[in-house]
């Protein structure tokens, strides 16, 4: 059934990629309504928080030296969603004064200017060094700085550097040119209605000037302003206005929209994934329709029934292949939790690809995957309570309490050990305390009795009947091949699935940990499903092979063969990040350090308890 599953499914899989358009001209359903403005109009702008693709600690606007309010009348972030909070981003109003249709030559962002004192100065020239760059918003647009590609496209990227580096001076941008794009909606142009505008689009401009104190709005300086202790420091902005003929509905396309060399690798990706499938499926065919196939055929005729007499291979060991494996309430507690990992994932993509969750929906995807994650935990009880008896368990409380708290404790651990440095740190990324006593009520209060309530139903189920007898007595299992062993075979096999996601993992570190827009849905949702098709036939081979060599233990195999993808992932990621932070920068980068392995780990863990548990299934 698996097989016929398995060589029905890539064919259709590959049919579905070559006939389906472009995943990046999806539609999207950010789930909110145009606002329309008056001319006058005030836009307010939202600072997000600021990021770097060096440090993985972000910090608050309101953390940079200049032009901080105080801590009583510093402004309250709007409500965020779970995903938000999680995420570390905030929604604080900001001192920039916008009037829509109302352009500005300069405007102060505060009266005053800052005097830098050794203790800011060395934050800020800390700041520039990490490359730290603002998000701001209006209207749910994120602030981006426009760049020509070397083909000549336009590309776009989130918000603005805080200052540059030149031959080991550091220098501010204090100056900020804001661009906003309006479109005029239909209905205002018809005969006496008002004049309203819809924002598509928000652009920015950075500069240094050095300011000359006596009139800080006089920009005709050349000199640049450096960061220097006791340099008076004065921050200005100007802001002018563009009609654009991009609609509302259509305004998140300019900066989803892939590059040339982002569609050559992401369709080199698919061709590689293809062929790779292709190469297993005609791998298992192989094996069905000529080896088992002629063993069986020989095995029907009676003529020939002095044959049965010389065994060899795999039907040596039929008397023990069903014999239950060591530690199997922990791989029926791993098995649970890799059938709720995929579940989350193919549900959420699923809604992703459908444009529930795009990037317009801020923090919309980590919420759906931690309330889909909940309320799964039903089935994550059941299919391990349902290996667990089919395995011939008697410690039905063990595996019930195991699935619910394992994986769970191990993320959750892993969230308030970090939290804890994101505290000190005065980071975004900090859970507050009655987030992190809501995340222990859905753990404790929904997803532990969904998972008790999912292993009763599976431990109600009558037990798998298997179709030969175990024997009483084990058979002696040979050396494996070459003496090495299995588990070294077991991880080489784990190179094809992360092959499959290799190139699309790059795509999803730079999201994830550079705070770049990820907008591939439907491209992930078609990989997801060749890393299926690719994990059952890894795991179909590997598992053949084993008993070819008359070893029964398949059972960890079929589960190892696929999970150790994981590794790979593991070790890619590890360097994504040291060629992205620098090897001579990794002391100065600790906590970052330590955040970025630690998530990454349990992503990873994660990683392989899904594909391990396809390749076990």
């Amino acid at each position: 059934m698996k097989v016929a599953f398995g060589l029905v499914l890539f064919p259709a899989l590959v049919a579905l990629l070559l006939f389906t358009p472009y995943p990046s001209t999806a539609f999207y359903l950010p789930g909110i309504a145009p606002v329309d403005y008056e001319t006058g109009a005030p836009l307010e702008v939202f600072a997000n928080r600021l990021v770097s693709p060096v440090n993985k600690v972000p910090y608050n606007f309101f953390s940079l030296p200049f032009c901080a309010p105080s801590k009583e009348s510093r402004p309250k972030s709007k409500h965020r969603n779970l995903g938000q909070i999680i995420s570390g981003e905030m929604v604080t109003p900001t001192q920039f004064k916008i009037n829509m249709a109302s352009p500005e030559t300069c405007r102060l962002l505060c009266q005053e200017g800052t005097v830098l004192d050794d203790k800011e100065k060395k934050k800020l020239v800390s700041r520039i060094h990490d490359k730290y760059a603002v998000r701001l918003n209006v209207d749910n647009m994120p602030l981006v700085m426009e760049h020509k590609a070397e083909r000549g496209d336009t590309m776009y990227s989130l918000g603005y550097r805080i200052g540059a580096e030149m031959d080991g001076k550091f220098y501010l941008f204090n100056h900020l040119a804001f661009t906003i794009l309006y479109h005029i909606p239909p209905h205002s142009e018809q005969d006496g209605a008002p004049k309203l505008h819809r924002v598509v689009g928000f652009h920015v401009v950075p500069a240094s000037i050095k300011h000359n104190p006596a009139n800080p709005c006089d920009l005709s300086s050349k000199e640049l302003q450096e960061v220097v202790t006791g340099d008076k420091i004065f921050v200005t902005y100007s802001t002018s206005f563009e009609e654009s003929p991009i609609r509302w509905a259509t305004r998140w396309d300019p900066l989803l929209k892939a590059s040339d060399e982002q569609r050559g690798v992401l369709w080199f990706s698919i061709v590689n994934s293809v062929f790779m499938g292709l190469f297993l499926s005609a791998m298992v065919a192989f094996i069905m329709m000529r080896t088992i196939y002629q063993d069986f055929v020989r095995y029907n005729r009676l003529e020939e029934e002095e044959d049965m007499q010389d065994e060899t291979g795999w039907k040596l060991v039929h008397g023990d292949v069903f014999r239950p494996p060591a530690q199997s309430a922990l791989l029926s507690i791993f098995c649970g939790s890799g059938a709720q990992l995929l579940i989350v994932t193919f549900t959420v993509l699923v809604f992703a690809a459908l444009g529930f969750l795009s990037p317009a929906n801020r923090g919309g995807l980590l919420s759906a995957m931690m309330y889909c994650w909940v309320f799964s935990s039903v089935f994550c009880g059941y299919v391990a309570a349902r290996i667990y008896t089919s395995l011939s368990g008697t410690n039905n409380k063990l595996v019930t309490l195991g699935s619910a708290f394992v994986f769970p404790g191990i993320m959750f651990s892993m969230m308030l050990f970090l939290n804890l440095f994101m505290t000190v740190k005065r980071s975004t990324a900090a859970i507050p305390f009655f987030t992190l006593l809501f995340l222990i009520f859905l753990w404790f209060g929904m997803s532990v009795p969904l998972n008790v309530f999912g292993g009763y139903l599976g431990f109600r189920q009558k037990p798998v009947e298997y179709p030969v007898r175990t024997n009483h007595i084990p058979r002696e299992v040979p050396p494996p091949p070459f003496n090495i062993p299995y588990a070294a075979y077991a991880i080489l096999s784990g190179l094809l699935p992360f092959g499959v996601i290799f190139m699309e993992l790059a795509f999803i570190l730079n999201s994830f940990w550079k705070n770049q827009l990820y907008y591939m849905f439907g491209l992930l949702f078609v990989v997801l499903l060749l890393l299926i098709v690719t994990c059952a036939e890894v795991s179909i081979v590997f598992t053949y092979m084993t008993l070819l060599n008359e070893n029964y233990h398949w059972w960890w195999n079929s589960f190892f063969c696929c999970a150790s993808s994981a590794l790979y992932m593991f070790g890619y990621a590890i360097l994504f990040y040291v060629q992205s932070v620098g090897v001579k920068e990794l002391p100065n980068h600790l906590i970052s350090t330590l955040t970025y392995v630690g998530y990454m780990s349990v992503i990873s863990l994660g990683f392989g308890l899904m594909t391990g548990y396809i390749g076990f299934s």
